[in-house]
């Protein structure tokens, strides 16, 4: 089961990914239907498994081991200075708050968003693509899932 959470994490978030979120010490625990869902390191957990499309969800423990082994820009969305508090404490960001983006995320992928010194916030989900996240100026940009001081 540990294999196919890093061929999942390989797939999501780029090769690597996998043995820099799991190692080999991380247990997991099935759902009452045999399938993998959660993923912990000791009692933390790393990241969760979705039943509707089999991706992970990253806690910040997994967010903290993405950002530490993926070099920047990749996977992540720069929140302005202003917006980099509340944003750590579980505030969504918006589309007016965004100074940079990896051009490679897509709307509804898992992202990591930093502050302009590269500092983790928060991780959650694309709302908008790359491009939309820069041009426009109202709506949401990253639906915020775990933050750094929630």
């Amino acid at each position: 089961m540990l294999k196919r959470a890093r061929i999942i994490a390989d797939y999501q978030f780029g090769r690597g990914a996998g043995m820099a979120l799991f190692s080999d010490d991380t247990t997991y625990s099935l759902s009452k239907t045999g399938r993998l869902r959660y993923l912990y390191s000791g009692k933390e957990r790393i990241a969760t498994v979705r039943a509707n499309d089999n991706l992970l969800t990253l806690s910040m423990l997994g967010a903290k081991r993405l950002h530490a082994a993926l070099p920047s820009p990749r996977l992540r969305v720069v929140a302005s200075d202003d917006a980099a508090p509340f944003v750590a404490k579980g505030g969504n960001i918006f589309a007016k708050h965004v100074t940079s983006v990896d051009p490679e995320i897509r709307a509804g992928e898992e992202v990591l968003v930093v502050d302009s010194s590269d500092s983790l916030l928060a991780t959650g989900t694309a709302v908008l693509a790359p491009e939309e996240m820069l041009q426009i100026k109202r709506g949401l940009a990253v639906q915020t899932r775990k933050a750094a001081e929630h």
